[in-house]
């Protein structure tokens, strides 16, 4: 209250100090000239009367002597008249145009001086009524003040009452709300452990319908090739239909796989667009382990001729089903039945960690037989330098053979006569799914500074060990 109340008297004496500043500062009205006096037009009448003092019809000099002096006298005396006649006419015609002016000026600046002083007048009499008003103003404000304080004690006394109202029936709906929480939480928990269940048996179904259907598209085709094979054929071998049958549904078996844990089609498409650009102008292009097709159908769009290989005939299945040219056979068989330099490319996407040690150098040695100087060679497959992709990606899949390190392939490659190899890493871990930093505030920094420097070093190289790069490929030129 104190410091309110010096806070006032501060105020109100800025307040007074201003409104002393603003009385000194009225402006005093200037002493203002008297009008000019009337215009005195008395001797305009004789000017303009007695300006010729030459007769029209010349001077009147009679005759005899006198005439003769006079006219000699006039010769000298009359171009001076003349003159002055002249003068007196100029100078009459100069008044009589310069009357009328003359005296609309001593009106107008009458008119001027008498307006002016009506508006000092006013102004004079408007600064008065403004210092009365801000003279005015204090006790007008002090009045609102309290009318204020008032009121403001009044709504504290009933916001003060309502709290205690509210706070009384509060208490009392408390205990009620946490009852009805507890038991939407609990019914809330049981719901979402069955939706749980229910998508997880959603899920399982999705796979089973989907096994079915590879499964029934595989039984037909088989039957329908028994059936085009029993024309031709007098009696056919059941163990022979029964393996052919077996073989087919492992295939089918493993496109289920394919779909479940490499990811859809368009999934696939995305990752593998990047390669397109070695292959730019490029044709002949060969794609081992072709699978679905998708890197061929990025291919075709980009208006490079290319052929897919695969030994799963499940695939190439797919493949045709979209147009695609692909066969069914063996990659090192098809690769030595090519004419050397016959191949302008040749991608393996996720095949080589399926090969045998021998088998993948052998391959490399004939593809660089069969393709052409300049051509490209793209070898991708997973990266076991990363520790979650080795661990979640590649021992998932039964039918991997052996990792493959990236500095292994890479020597493969140039070991087989394969210049320029690169290894191109992609697939890349999430950051946020990362092994995180310690962050600490900075005062706690200066006591732990090096103890949280040693553990953060330490979280980075495990996350270059553990969540690298999930995919690699090493790309070769064929010189």
């Amino acid at each position: 209250l104190a410091r309110l109340k010096r806070e006032r008297e501060e105020a109100d004496q800025k307040y007074n100090e201003a409104l002393t500043q603003l009385d000194r500062a009225l402006a005093r009205p200037p002493e203002l000239p008297h009008a000019p006096p009337a215009f005195d037009d008395s001797k305009i009448s004789p000017l303009n009367k007695h300006w010729q003092i030459i007769p029209d019809d010349g001077p009147s000099l009679g005759g005899g002597w006198r005439a003769r002096i006079a006219s000699i006298a006039w010769t000298f005396i009359g171009p001076i008249l003349q003159n002055q006649e002249r003068f007196n006419a100029v100078l009459v015609d100069h008044i009589n145009r310069n009357v009328p002016h003359a005296e609309e000026t001593q009106k107008a600046t009458s008119s001027i001086i008498t307006l002016v002083n009506s508006h000092i007048d006013e102004v004079v009499a408007f600064q008065s009524r403004l210092i009365q008003f801000v003279q005015q103003l204090t006790p007008f404000i002090d009045t609102k003040l309290y009318e204020s304080s008032t009121l403001g004690r009044r709504i504290n006394e009933d916001v003060a009452s309502l709290t205690d109202t509210l706070e009384q029936r509060t208490r009392g709906m408390v205990g009620a709300i946490d009852g009805v929480s507890d038991e939407i939480r609990k019914r809330w928990e049981t719901t979402l452990i069955r939706e749980q269940r229910f998508v997880q048996h959603v899920d399982e179904l999705r796979i089973s319908i989907g096994h079915l259907q590879h499964g029934i598209q595989t039984i037909r085709r088989e039957i329908e090739r028994l059936a085009t094979n029993a024309k031709t054929l007098d009696h056919a071998s059941p163990s022979i239909s029964q393996a052919t049958l077996d073989d087919a549904l492992d295939e089918f078996t493993y496109v289920g796989f394919e779909n479940l844990f490499r990811g859809s089609t368009e999934e696939i498409r995305s990752r593998l667009t990047e390669y397109l650009p070695y292959f730019e102008g490029a044709t002949d292009v060969l794609d081992l382990g072709c699978g679905r097709g998708e890197f061929l159908d990025l291919l075709r769009e980009s208006g490079v001729r290319a052929r897919g290989l695969d030994i799963n005939a499940e695939m190439i299945e797919e493949c045709h089903a979209r147009a695609l040219t692909a066969d069914v056979g063996d990659a090192l068989t098809f690769l030595q039945q090519q004419d050397d330099r016959s191949l302008g490319g040749l991608f393996a996407a996720q095949v080589v960690e399926h090969l045998e040690p021998h088998y993948l150098v052998r391959l490399l040695a004939v593809a660089s037989q069969k393709l052409r100087p300049g051509s490209k060679i793209i070898l991708e497959t997973i990266n076991p330098a990363c520790w979650f992709a080795f661990f979640d990606a590649y021992i998932r899949d039964i039918t991997h053979v052996r990792p493959l390190h990236p500095d292994t392939l890479k020597y493969l490659l140039t070991a087989n006569g394969f210049q320029q190899t690169t290894v191109r890493y992609s697939a890349a871990f999430p950051e946020d799914s990362k092994l995180q930093h310690v962050a600490l505030d900075a005062e706690s920094m200066t006591q732990l500074d090096n103890a949280v420097t040693t553990l953060n070093n330490n979280i980075d190289k495990l996350n270059d060990l553990m969540f690298t790069h999930l995919d690699y490929a090493v790309i070769g030129e064929r010189l």
